[in-house]
């Protein structure tokens, strides 16, 4: 008879909601059906178990094709690659489990390599304006119960996180907030007339790469200087930054969901910096926080794993043996890529070629490449080894932290196939191997790496 699951944790956004129903068969290999989740959390359940997956690890071979290998062998091979490399990069863990990054962590510590997460091509802004200016959040749980003014600022969330209104900020009766979206007013600021800007109360429709001024006027509106404000401002009249200031100040409890619309656009983590002075300034007469909009359901978990392992969120460059170092621009995976420094590259839980700039792709494709991931991405398919794992929060548990920073139990719900090993599992194997190898728990010795090539691992494989 099949079996009902409840509160099973979504591996899709941000969100990472963890209400979901799912209906398992009774041999416990199929999932039947899926309640609560959006669509696309829905199929990432569904799919796991009707596709035909990869199971074991894939070797290139010198006339271009993949041979099947054990996973003892692929262990090795990589462990091997890790030593030899001068600077290995390992990047992804939008969507591993904290576990699986706090292995991750120990690896590249004893391989000195460097150490990066997605948030260096999407949120990294939002960490440097967070070290710069603080961080006034809350929790969902705050928003669903109290607050009465939610302001979308370059986020559309009906496509990206879209369980988000309807959980949390806009429809959900709370506890303060009995009447749901009839009590609470929308503020969408975009360039584009989207989705989401169509059910707001106010959709400012900013000229693009302007908001770091229109932010300044708001914040101008809110501190008593309305007529210094210029007539129009981002392309917005005078007249609503007032009418929106208003409602700013009278809030009772307000909050800025802010995207990538906001951190990639001009301005970056300075739009995020003023950003938060805002909420600051508002602070000062009714109850304000802030809150980034991450993408994938545990994209926040390497920044706080790792921060509170190195004292960094990401970039963390770990050749120096003594301690980590961070600096973006210099120790990113794309800036390091364009300048040609890496000679291993380990793509894990992500599509780096698919988001990468191909110059970039081009520049790692020189060296080896490795892909730890469930499905055959466009990453796995140019990967010259390719180390299948299970799908995290469908077939192996562990902790995730949702986008307000809140860390969540995910369950599994059906079993990996036969033989398939978890990411934690394979990387805390590859470090277990780099540790018999190297006969040292603190780091591969530079003069093991000393003499390297730059054709990394494969010209000594042939």
């Amino acid at each position: 008879m099949p079996r009902i699951l409840e509160s099973i944790g979504c591996p899709f956004c941000g969100c990472s909601c963890d209400d979901i129903r799912v209906t398992v068969s009774d041999d416990g290999n199929t999932i039947l059906e899926v309640e609560n989740a959006c669509s696309i959390g829905s199929e990432i359940f569904l799919n796991a178990s009707r596709t035909n997956r990869i199971t074991r690890p894939r070797l290139r071979q010198p006339d271009g094709t993949m041979r099947e290998i054990t996973y003892e062998e692929a262990i090795d091979i990589t462990a091997r690659a890790i030593i030899r490399a001068k600077k290995p990069l390992m990047f992804g863990f939008g969507s591993t489990t904290s576990e699986s990054q706090a292995a991750a962590a120990r690896v590249m510590e004893l391989g000195g390599g460097v150490l990066d997460n997605c948030a260096s091509i999407c949120h990294g802004p939002s960490l440097m304006a967070v070290f710069d200016n603080g961080y006034p959040t809350c929790t969902l749980g705050e928003v669903k119960n109290r607050a009465d003014v939610i302001v979308y600022w370059g986020a559309n969330p009906i496509h990206a996180h879209p369980r988000h209104m309807s959980r949390y900020a806009i429809y959900p009766l709370g506890f303060f907030t009995e009447n749901g979206h009839l009590r609470r007013t929308v503020i969408v600021i975009d360039p584009r007339k989207t989705d989401t800007a169509n059910i707001a109360d106010y959709h400012l429709q900013i000229k693009p790469g302007r908001d770091y001024e229109l932010f300044n006027a708001f914040r101008m509106a809110v501190q008593g200087f309305e007529d210094e404000i210029f007539e129009t401002v981002s392309g917005i009249p005078r007249q609503m930054i007032l009418e929106v200031s208003t409602i700013l100040k009278q809030a009772k409890f307000g909050v800025i969901f802010f995207g990538m619309g906001l951190t990639h656009t001009d301005g970056r983590n300075h739009n995020v910096d003023i950003a938060i002075s805002l909420v600051r300034d508002l602070n000062s007469s009714s109850k304000w926080s802030i809150m980034a909009m991450r993408g994938h359901y545990n994209v926040a978990g390497p920044n706080i794993v790792w921060s509170w392992t190195f004292g960094f969120p990401y970039c963390l460059d770990l050749t120096r043996k003594t301690h980590a170092h961070m600096n973006p621009g210099e120790t990113s995976s794309v800036d390091l890529a364009m300048r040609d420094e890496v000679d291993l590259f380990i793509n894990i839980g992500t599509d780096a070629a698919a988001h990468f700039p191909i110059e970039a792709v081009r520049h790692l494709k020189k060296n080896f490449w490795i892909c730890i991931d469930p499905h055959v991405s466009m990453a796995a398919e140019i990967a010259d080894l390719h180390i299948p794992v299970g799908i995290a929060g469908v077939e192996v548990p562990g902790i995730v932290y949702r986008m307000d920073n809140v860390p969540i139990q995910f369950r599994s719900v059906i079993s990996p196939p036969d033989g398939v090993l978890s990411d934690e599992e394979v990387l805390l194997r590859i470090a277990d191997r780099l540790e018999e190898r190297t006969g040292s728990r603190y780091g591969i010795p530079d003069s093991e790496k000393a003499g390297q090539n730059t054709n990394g691992y494969r010209s000594a494989t042939g």
